[in-house]
């Protein structure tokens, strides 16, 4: 076993939609805390997906390009993100998620189509795991997933889920 320390640069800010946290190893912007699950919920998601690892609030250029295309986002101003960003998921996570971001802004997939495209026809519910478990939200929008009869689950909360959606003019009715 190694005795390596692992660390996690993480920052926190305030935006016109809420507090975001943001956290980013080496290779990139590894979670994304969206509002409601900022602050102490945030850290203690880290613990979890992280454990082991030293957090530590310092610049980074991956966080400051990450609070950057946020900020850009909620204003209206970016339809896709470029900051670098680093997975720890699943193989069939992994796919989900590609599939995902393939989603274009201001529209919306299901999950069962999702689930048709990784070659998973009947993976609906699979998806919505995989979904729930993406750890940068909005960078990989999982919000524009939709179930087939109606909105479905959201990490941050249907109302969050149904404004993010209502701000890249699509309406669920």
């Amino acid at each position: 076993m190694s005795d390596q320390v692992f660390s996690l640069n993480v920052t926190e800010f305030e935006t016109a939609w809420g507090r975001f946290g943001l956290a980013a190893s080496a290779g990139g912007v590894v979670a994304v805390g969206l509002p409601g699950r900022a602050g102490a919920a945030f850290f203690e998601y880290l613990r979890r997906k992280f454990p082991g690892f030293l957090y530590l609030e310092r610049p980074s250029p991956d966080l400051d390009q990450g609070r950057r295309e946020i900020e850009e986002y909620l204003a209206g101003d970016r339809r896709e993100f470029s900051v670098p960003f680093h997975l720890r998921v699943t193989p069939f996570q992994f796919r989900v998620l590609e599939a995902i971001s393939a989603v274009p802004y201001g529209e919306t997939a299901t999950y069962g189509e999702i689930a048709a495209r990784i070659g998973s026809p009947r993976g609906a519910r699979a998806v919505g795991a995989a979904c729930s478990a993406n750890p940068i939200p909005l960078i990989i929008p999982c919000h524009r997933l939709v179930g087939a009869a109606g909105p479905g689950g959201y990490g941050g909360g249907l109302a969050l889920k149904r404004k993010l959606l209502h701000h890249e003019g699509v309406s669920l009715e």
